[in-house]
């Protein structure tokens, strides 16, 4: 272990960053915030603009719902960022990535990131938190179908969010 990171776990100064794609944010995601928030000093929920994908809502208004969800999480600050994780991390002065995993098939995925993001980065450490129970199913990609064939989303994601996605669906912009 580095000496920044023996120095900032000993005066207890953990920064974690929590990336995503939040296309939408589901109670599944609010759920890992909570836990993050609670586990750290500071949680930096980032929002990956990925120019390769089209995502039904842009960077800027996922920061936005984000913003308005987590808006009473006093350590948590939402940004955006685009390029290497580990590199972006870095920049916030982030010794931990938090990720998620609902199954097997997650961590998979998620090893391998893990791995290469050790790699690049050695000093910053990768923590994986299980879903909830009541999430382990939900994600962003299942939230967008169902409310596009008209299907009831309440309790997947916050009010807020839903009412956007209903209106983009609808044909908002």
């Amino acid at each position: 272990m580095k000496a920044g990171n023996q120095l900032a776990l000993k005066l207890g100064k953990v920064t974690a960053v929590y990336p995503g794609s939040f296309d939408p944010i589901t109670y599944g995601h609010l759920d890992l915030i909570t836990r993050g928030a609670m586990l750290f000093d500071k949680l930096v929920v980032a929002v990956l603009r990925n120019t390769a994908k089209q995502p039904l809502f842009t960077a800027e208004e996922r920061v936005e719902m984000l913003r308005e969800v987590v808006r009473d999480y006093l350590n948590v600050e939402v940004d955006c960022f685009e390029g290497l994780l580990v590199d972006y991390a870095a920049r916030k002065g982030a010794t931990v990535l938090l990720r998620g995993i609902r199954a097997i098939s997650d961590y998979e995925y998620e090893l391998q990131m893990a791995l290469m993001n050790r790699r690049l980065r050695p000093e910053i450490e990768t923590v994986f938190l299980m879903a909830g129970e009541a999430y382990s199913f939900l994600s962003s990609r299942l939230v967008k179908e169902v409310v596009a064939l008209g299907g009831d989303i309440s309790g997947l994601v916050p009010p807020i969010v839903e009412a956007r996605l209903r209106e983009r669906v609808s044909g908002g912009s």
